[in-house]
């Protein structure tokens, strides 16, 4: 699948999936974009919503609604994906659902520590359990 002549990284099927897996297991209803962005435009969006001028590999934004489902944009770059499963010695397809299932807690309210703490938090156990049922 391609979106204006680009191939995405991870099939729209997959992404669906993801957060498909992560709203029914969560009992949340939302309305969930994710976007692929190359490492400049996600710099950018670092820089300006969250004060790091680099670019990371997720972001989410969360609109909440007082009836009706939320709606969130989930934005994950796989240049820094990349890097990073390279890094853990996983596959991209992997390092990607991860971040589909990260942005998507996110956009639920999850929150994580930052540091080593991190991969011993709620939601990244919480994550882990998804990425184990999609990947």
């Amino acid at each position: 699948m391609s979106v204006h002549g680009r191939r995405l990284p991870l099939p729209a099927s997959v992404v669906r999936r993801a957060v498909h897996t992560v709203l029914r297991g969560e009992r949340r209803r939302a309305t969930v974009s994710v976007t692929f962005l190359g490492r400049e435009r996600m710099r950018r969006l670092n820089a300006r919503y969250k004060g790091h001028d680099r670019p990371t590999d997720v972001l989410a934004f969360t609109l909440r609604q007082p009836t009706g489902p939320d709606l969130a944009d989930v934005y994950v770059c796989a240049a820094v994906a990349a890097r990073e499963a390279r890094a853990h010695r996983v596959t991209l397809r992997q390092e990607l659902i991860r971040l589909v299932v990260h942005g998507t807690l996110h956009a639920l309210g999850y929150d994580h520590p930052d540091g080593e703490e991190r991969a011993q938090s709620a939601m990244w156990r919480r994550q882990e359990r998804y990425v184990e049922e999609l990947a």
